[in-house]
């Protein structure tokens, strides 16, 4: 996958650095670029101000001391307050509290006094324990009197690979270097950091190569060479034909797919429902076709076609051992299949059968409600997730503000470009529907599902507020069209 949207877990960072140093770049050198950073971020932000750096023992330290040395020589009024004693810093951060000469307090929260920003430099990502004593004491003071902060790497208690929060507050901006670590995208850990920017400290590229990343932010540069496109001959039936399987009384899930799948490049698109549902279907739809299901052997047939490239089953379904059986005659085919809602809830007291059904492409598509109906849902998002795909076998889009997609693999995707007026009713359903669309013009599945995601963020960052889930599907073709003019 494209290495531009990388996220690096924290022992990969340790490992990015490590390469970095052995190729000839000292851990001093380093710091002094991370640093002079941050300080280049603060001062294109705010004019000079009274600042407070915050530095703990480690090299997050280190990089406070140089930030507090370069906004000094701005001509800033600087204050740096320590987590412990000079004499305990070692190596290059000791090298860079030597070359601070503006005196050191105790961290404590008076040192907050007279600050009108405040720099935490306490610790990185690697903290592996929840912030006590004088350090959480003294952001938490900061966060009550409403200071800006500024992070250095991560908010300090903010874990970098999972997001989850011991003691860390609130900053406007987060200064972390080379690549984002999956904290920052991860909730409840993405809403304390603020904007996030990604400094270049002299770190080459080349080590993202032998450190082989396999979670990444996601972003067009991972999957748009594999987008369908329109091809000067074409014709509808090379586009693919969906299949939905339609519910009732619950009509309006499967139509909003049916429709967001067509907006996403099916060819054709065609709902099977019942008899007693299909005067609902055909007045509603225009474009989407409508199959009568007159007897359960009339499904089956359906699948028999060949023509018909991928299956969508759930939005509006229902639960029972019909939309259980759908669900199964579906898989069996091995043509790509999106199982959500109640295709995936239906399998509550039995998801080992689904597990064992999936042999060939499948992408599930829970919310966190459905995904305990199925799955193990302790630990933090990305293991249960990569977790539930190993077991399963399937493409599993675990749906949110943060959502991630995974493949059995291993590979994960973090979806960041997601507004907050997609929780609306129906929305998943339109995702569903995109998902459908995609693998129906052939696009490999794990590919699939991350760019439908992207696109039913931006197709909602489009609209903005008073979004429904019934605009989604027409704000698709703007959004492909922005992609095409930008490629």
């Amino acid at each position: 996958m494209n290495l531009k949207t990388a996220l690096l877990d924290v022992h990969r960072m340790g490992e990015a650095d490590c390469l970095t140093v052995a190729a000839g770049t000292s851990v001093v050198k380093l710091m002094e670029n991370a640093g002079g950073a941050v300080a280049s971020e603060i001062q294109r932000r705010w004019p000079a101000r009274p600042t407070i750096v915050l530095c703990g023992p480690g090299y997050n330290g280190g990089d406070g001391f140089v930030t507090a040395r370069h906004l000094s020589a701005a001509g800033w009024s600087v204050r740096v307050a320590l987590l412990g004693s000079l004499d305990h810093l070692t190596g290059a951060a000791r090298h860079h509290a030597e070359l601070w000469h503006g005196g050191v307090q105790q961290l404590v929260p008076d040192v907050l006094d007279g600050a009108e920003l405040v720099v935490d430099a306490i610790f990185g990502a690697g903290l592996s324990r929840p912030l006590e004593g004088s350090a959480a004491e003294t952001l938490e003071a900061a966060a009550f009197r409403g200071l800006p902060m500024v992070a250095v790497d991560v908010p300090s208690g903010l874990m970098g690979d999972t997001g989850d929060v011991f003691g860390a507050v609130r900053a406007v901006l987060t200064v972390t270097f080379f690549r984002k670590k999956p904290g920052h995208l991860l909730l409840p850990g993405k809403l304390l950091c603020g904007e996030v920017i990604v400094a270049d400290i002299g770190t080459p590229g080349s080590v993202l190569e032998q450190i082989s990343p396999i979670t990444f932010e996601n972003d067009p540069c991972l999957w748009i060479e594999s987008l369908p496109r329109l091809q000067n001959g074409g014709n509808k039936y090379g586009r693919g034909h969906a299949l939905i399987s339609g519910g009732y009384p619950m009509t309006g899930a499967a139509r909003m797919a049916a429709r967001a799948a067509a907006r996403a490049g099916a060819g054709l698109t065609t709902i099977a429902v019942s008899p007693l549902a299909l005067p609902v279907y055909a007045a509603a739809l225009t474009s989407i076709m409508v199959q009568p299901l007159a007897v359960p052997e009339d499904f089956e047939c359906l699948l028999d076609d060949s023509h018909y490239k991928a299956f969508l089953i759930g939005p509006g379904a229902g639960k029972g051992e019909e939309t259980r059986a759908r669900v199964l005659a579906m898989l069996e085919t091995g043509r790509p299949t999106v199982l959500d809602a109640d295709a995936l809830t239906t399998f509550a007291d039995d998801p080992l059968t689904l597990d064992q059904a999936i042999t060939g492409p499948c992408v599930l598509t829970p919310h966190d409600g459905e995904f305990q109906c199925l799955f193990d849902p302790s630990g933090d998002k990305l293991t249960r997730t990569r977790l539930a795909a190993r077991r399963s076998g399937a493409i599993i889009i675990l749906k949110g503000s943060d959502t991630v997609i995974t493949s059995p693999d291993g590979r994960s995707v973090i979806n960041s470009n997601a507004p907050p007026t997609l929780a609306t009713a129906g929305a998943g359903d339109v995702l569903s529907g995109i998902v459908l669309g995609l693998l129906t013009q052939g696009m490999e599945p794990f590919l699939a599902a991350s760019a439908a995601v992207w696109l039913h963020g931006a197709a909602a960052t489009e609209f903005g507020p008073g979004l429904i889930a019934e605009d989604l599907p027409d704000l698709l073709p703007v959004v492909f069209r922005h992609l095409y003019e930008k490629k």
